[in-house]
């Protein structure tokens, strides 16, 4: 970069004002990247919360699920399962978070009451019935599982990126263009001090001749 640059004052006042906005935009970047860890350290939080209770929902429903089949049996158990439900419909939204688009899930009602199932009640048992009902609740919690795992996985991609941005200011493109106003200055400075070392020869050769 130094090579291209001509050591003249409006290239010494450009050089100026790129590195002024240079140094805006760094700063800029620094508040955007720690807005964005603020908010993904706040989504981190959130994921915790509903993968721990995704976990003990897991294990609930597994649970009923060996009792009843225990019970009910496996035949009674994979002929209720293979009723067709009627399906459930996720509203998809987006949210803008610092300017990262990031999924917005309508909560969804997984959920059934027991005569909404296609299952005919004669061939049902309450362990049945209390089996499905909780793995609807644990599809209701995959979902917002989903939800927040995606946030996390957008929100780091876009931290990674205004950090490398804010690092090839801060290491790269600051410095190079610093050192190029430093050599224009430098330049410019010695070229003052030999004009006026030349103008103060021409006035004392005009003395003497005087």
């Amino acid at each position: 970069m130094a090579q291209d640059i001509k050591p003249t004052r409006s290239e010494e006042l450009r050089l100026k004002e790129q590195i002024e906005l240079a140094e805006n935009g760094h700063s800029i970047l620094e508040q955007k990247r720690d807005g964005l860890i603020h908010e993904f350290m706040e989504v981190v939080g959130d994921a915790q919360d509903v993968n721990q209770e995704l976990a003990e929902l897991f294990s609930e429903a597994q649970l009923k699920l060996v009792l009843t089949q225990v019970y009910d049996g496996e035949s009674a158990l994979r002929a209720n399962a293979l009723t067709n439900g009627n399906g459930s419909k996720i509203g998809l939204e987006e949210q803008n978070i610092m300017g990262v688009k990031v999924p917005e899930i309508e909560s969804v009602e997984v959920k059934q009451h027991i005569t909404d199932r296609d299952y005919g009640l004669n061939h049902s048992s309450s362990r049945i019935d209390a089996t499905a009902e909780k793995f609807e609740e644990l599809v209701e919690k995959v979902v917002d599982a989903a939800e927040t795992q995606t946030k996390i996985i957008r929100l780091l991609n876009e931290i990674e990126k205004t950090k490398r941005r804010v690092n090839a200011l801060e290491h790269k493109i600051i410095p190079e263009m610093q050192e190029g106003l430093d050599m224009v200055s430098q330049l410019l400075e010695e070229r003052e001090r030999e004009e006026t070392f030349r103008m103060k020869k021409i006035k004392e050769m005009q003395e003497e001749e005087a």
